[in-house]
């Protein structure tokens, strides 16, 4: 795992998971911090979407285990990254300890989304 890798854990809600220290951080960092400060504790849902599928009742009933859902996008290709159903970066599937994550190789600007 690199420096820039952080592993993927839940955490409770309320728990403290970042902190920027002040004493190393620029000005303008920390004028940008305490601007955002109000929203820190605002909860987010993040989405990383491996791809898409359509398909009828009928065939989604008949889906058991082994079955195998086609996905609209090919191996190796970028995921889509969604904060609150919003496009908001692409990434690609990594493993760290085990466990799936996601490290994001592109940030999706407004008007970008698109593409």
């Amino acid at each position: 795992m690199s420096d820039t890798d952080l592993p993927l854990e839940e955490f409770e809600p309320g728990t403290e998971v970042a902190t920027i220290p002040a004493a190393d951080a620029p000005a303008e960092e920390d004028k940008i911090a305490s601007d955002l400060a109000p929203v820190f504790d605002v909860p987010v849902n993040i989405s990383a979407v491996l791809g898409k599928a359509s398909m009828s009742v009928a065939q989604l009933l008949k889906l058991g285990a082994g079955s195998i859902l086609e996905l609209d996008r090919k191996v190796g290709e970028a995921i889509d990254i969604y904060v609150n159903n919003r496009l908001v970066a692409r990434g690609e599937v990594v493993v760290v300890d085990e466990r799936l994550g996601v490290t994001m190789t592109e940030i999706i600007k407004d008007g970008d989304a698109a593409a």
